[in-house]
């Protein structure tokens, strides 16, 4: 019998998923970590430039609120249904391994924060800035389904400034520099696409190649990424 070659089982289609699910893991490990043994507002300090600092997301991403909370939640189910189809799209028109890599990273990212907006609300306490939050039964939480808030715990205050004084509306002000909060999720859907953006142009461009082969409208053509 002819032994199965190593590669042959990780296929593209296959690495995606354990990509998927080992982020999933850490991230929501590293939140319910700090949810359940930090107060709201609490920080740690690791460096000077780095601390464990637990803050709660009620919007979208860097704490962004100009939208409705549960358009947001639908939204984000809608985008990680598209990009999960399309990854699946790619695997089958054999696109490169690398482009089903970094769209993996920014499925699972979302994933990621879309799981606390449909869970966390349903099994946890409210977060405070007096005591921990902790578990309770299903459906007797702070939120309804879909309104969770996402935990956000880095944070990267890389180092403070003064903005000059010639400067309008901010002259003379103190900044610091890296001050947005985020978590492992955020940084996936980062990284994810600005790997996209650098190493994966061309997989870019033939977007509409995918989608036209998907939908039957070109049967014949096939992607050659590599050409």
């Amino acid at each position: 019998m002819a032994k199965v070659k190593k590669h042959e089982w990780m296929t593209d289609g296959r690495m995606a998923w354990i990509i998927i699910l080992a982020i999933l893991i850490i991230d929501q490990v590293i939140k319910i970590e700090v949810k359940t043994s930090m107060t709201l507002g609490e920080s740690i300090r690791i460096t000077d430039w780095f601390y464990i600092t637990f803050v709660e997301n009620n919007g979208m991403a860097w704490g962004m609120t100009f939208i409705n909370k549960l358009l947001l939640s639908v939204l984000r189910i809608v985008a990680v249904s598209a990009i999960g189809w399309f990854i699946c799209q790619t695997v089958k028109q054999k696109g490169r391994t690398r482009y089903v890599v970094f769209l993996s990273m920014v499925l699972a990212g979302a994933a990621g924060n879309i799981f606390d907006s449909i869970f966390y609300g349903l099994v946890f306490s409210a977060s405070s800035p007096f005591y921990v939050a902790y578990w309770v039964p299903f459906g007797t939480g702070y939120a309804d389904v879909l309104m969770g808030k996402v935990v956000d715990m880095f944070y990267f205050p890389l180092f403070h400034g003064t903005w000059p004084t010639w400067m309008p509306m901010w002259g003379g002000d103190e900044f610091i520099f890296f001050s947005p909060v985020f978590n492992f999720a955020d940084s996936c859907i980062t990284v994810g696409v600005i790997s996209l953006l650098l190493f994966c142009r061309k997989d870019l461009e033939q977007m509409e190649t995918t989608f036209r082969v998907a939908f039957h409208k070109d049967n014949k053509q096939e992607i050659d990424p590599k050409a």
